[in-house]
């Protein structure tokens, strides 16, 4: 008896199946942590990622509608809404009747949000180098190209 005891204490515990340090999920918010708080410390200016992302998109690609910027931002209805509202009360982007549809409103950047989104496009670049410091120039690349086709 004392053998089969002695036996049992000396078993590793089996594997549990679902490891959470393993799960995609977990590894990407981790990720998205790390540069958020990067994001915060660099980005130089009053604004939120979902914001920087509006602005970016704006100057990018110029004025289109709420819907198309939020598709544009991967943001839903109810987020782009309150991020506008919120870049609008700024004076960072204003609203004006679409020549093409009158029904429709678009969204662009005013002067002001124009300077500012120029002004942060130096810091952002940063965010990204620093968020991809860990690896190398080809493992950038791998990695983007790889969450690219998880979309």
């Amino acid at each position: 008896m004392t053998r089969s005891l002695s036996a049992k204490r000396s078993l590793k515990p089996a594997r549990p199946a679902y490891i959470l340090d393993e799960q995609i999920g977990f590894v990407l918010r981790q990720v998205w942590q790390r540069h958020a708080a990067i994001f915060a410390r660099e980005i130089g200016i009053n604004l939120t990622p979902t914001q920087w992302a509006a602005l970016a998109k704006l100057s990018e690609s110029g004025p289109c509608s709420q819907n198309q910027l939020g598709r544009l931002t991967a943001m839903d209805v109810a987020t782009i809404k309150g991020v506008i509202d919120r870049l609008t009360a700024r004076g960072l982007t204003e609203t004006s009747a679409d020549p093409e549809d009158g029904r429709r409103l678009l969204v662009s950047l005013t002067r002001a949000g124009q300077q500012l989104a120029e002004k942060a496009v130096p810091n952002a670049l940063a965010i990204t180098r620093e968020t991809l410091a860990p690896l190398e120039p080809r493992e950038r690349e791998t990695l983007v190209a790889l969450l690219s086709k998880l979309r």
